[in-house]
């Protein structure tokens, strides 16, 4: 799984945008947004916050890369299933099952 530099230097690219235009619309350093790329160090919410609104995503996204539009998020959902599956209990794999089949009340 890419980590949150590598999230923000992929939406960086696709925006065309360097990181000192970045830098200059969060309101930080060109080398904090430098750190945060080569993973040094973590933004504060706040900052994250920032980054994500410049870059067209959420923070959920670039920190935990959860996907943005609902077509991913059926395929992170399988991904997490799949990753987690065998430390399910049985009661958690049934309540999953209840949820697909309809009943959210499990």
């Amino acid at each position: 799984m890419a980590t949150l530099g590598e999230r923000m230097k992929e939406l960086l690219e696709k925006k065309k945008m360097t990181q000192h235009d970045l830098a200059e619309r969060v309101g930080c350093t060109e080398a904090a947004i430098s750190h945060y790329i080569k993973g040094d160090r973590i933004p504060r919410s706040s900052v994250l916050a920032k980054i994500a609104v410049t870059l067209d995503t959420t923070s959920d996204y670039l920190s935990e890369g959860v996907p943005v539009d609902s077509r991913n998020e059926l395929v992170y959902a399988k991904k997490l299933i799949a990753r987690n599956a065998s430390k399910m209990t049985t009661a958690d794999k049934r309540e999953i099952l209840s949820i697909l089949m309809g009943d959210a009340d499990g």
